[in-house]
């Protein structure tokens, strides 16, 4: 069993649920210290809720620019405890009952290996810069929280996409959402129905004026969740609804947000009820030239072990979205895991060991 493969199901079966990274800190700030590094936790506890800060690991290079930033998240999206890896014909699994966590622990797993790799090797490289970030599944909370100190580097490759290694993430969206309160007035349903106002009704009558779902190829938007009412007998006073919606087109995604906003409050003031709500910008979105000096790093890199680059935008977000907000040249690599989020997520070991063979390519092309 080869050394990164060891690596990736030691932190797989390690519980780390979004706040409760402690366990996979400790063990990525043990085999970072092994090697002689110093590991940093920053002080962002109280930004993010977590039981722990992000990780920060400056790596010396053989020169000192330009330095490269290697970034993976350690929490996992439930049900992600207990979990129980199998490794059946190059293919890592779970038995089906939970995730199998290489969300993002493939990248985890890659970065520290790609160091032990460094380590042991005469070939030059660049300054790294490793970031091993917290709450990444709910709001993105440490990415967020770093300083832009913590966070800076010349480039930032984000180890957070799905597909094959060589898949290269250039773009990504803009990200909207709300949480609406809508107000109606209770009365009893079967004696005097006519003196209530339906906060149900409202948030209903505000839905079928928006225009949902994929928008065009870089927008969507979305209802994700209602719940009003307490019985069937009593028209619902109050109805709360929260949505989404974003777009790789900055002015769209404005367009949109302003839609939605202008749906509500004509569904709520038609039935005589109002609304409230609540508007949040998650993440700004981010769009990398086809001649950025990243891109050609990467592809380069690729070429050196012997994959085939290609480029592609998404419609999700990443920490990537914050770094690039930050100021940094940055992209999201593809790290081989499939089926994410659900219990039949797999990983070839092959992907896994093709990817840390492309992070120590880079740090060694960036060294020129």
């Amino acid at each position: 069993m080869s050394r990164v493969l060891e690596t990736f199901l030691d932190l797989a079966r390690i519980d780390s649920p979004t706040g409760r990274e402690s366990g996979v800190a400790d063990y990525v700030r043990c085999a970072l210290e092994d090697l002689g590094l110093t590991v940093r936790t920053d002080d962002t506890q109280a930004l993010t809720g977590a039981d722990t800060g992000n990780l920060i690991v400056s790596v010396p290079g053989t020169t000192t620019r330009p330095v490269i930033a290697f970034s993976a998240h350690m929490d996992c999206v439930q049900p992600c405890e207990g979990v129980e890896p199998v490794v059946e014909g190059g293919t890592i699994r779970t038995a089906g009952e939970t995730v199998l966590g290489g969300d993002d622990k493939v990248g985890v797993a890659a970065m520290i290996e790609a160091v032990r790799r460094l380590s042991e090797s005469a070939v030059p490289h660049a300054p790294l810069k490793l970031l091993f970030t917290v709450s990444e599944e709910q709001g993105l909370r440490g990415a967020k929280a770093l300083s832009a100190g913590d966070a800076a580097a010349d480039v930032c490759l984000v180890l957070d996409a799905d597909g094959d290694v060589g898949g290269i993430v250039v773009g990504a969206p803009t990200h909207y959402t709300f949480k609406a309160t809508f107000h109606g007035r209770a009365a009893h349903a079967g004696v005097e129905p006519e003196k209530g106002i339906s906060a149900i009704a409202l948030a209903a009558g505000a839905i079928e004026r928006m225009e949902l779902g994929r928008l065009d190829e870089g927008t969507t938007a979305n209802i994700g969740t209602i719940s009003g009412g307490s019985a069937t007998n009593v028209v619902a006073p109050v109805c709360e609804m929260t949505g989404e919606c974003r777009s790789r087109d900055r002015e769209r995604v404005e367009q949109v947000w302003a839609s939605m906003d202008a749906a509500m409050r004509e569904g709520a003031a038609t039935l005589g009820g109002s609304v409230d709500i609540v508007w949040a910008l998650e993440y700004e979105g981010f769009s990398v030239e086809g001649d950025a000096p990243a891109i050609a790093l990467v592809e380069a890199a690729c070429a050196d072990i012997g994959v085939s680059p290609r480029r592609f935008t998404t419609g999700g977000g990443s920490d990537a979205n914050v770094m690039a907000a930050l100021g940094m040249e940055t992209l999201v690599l593809s790290s081989g895991m499939s089926k994410v989020h659900t219990t039949g997520e797999v990983l070839e070991v092959a992907q896994l060991e093709r990817l840390t063979d492309l992070l120590v390519a880079v740090a060694r092309r960036a060294a020129g």
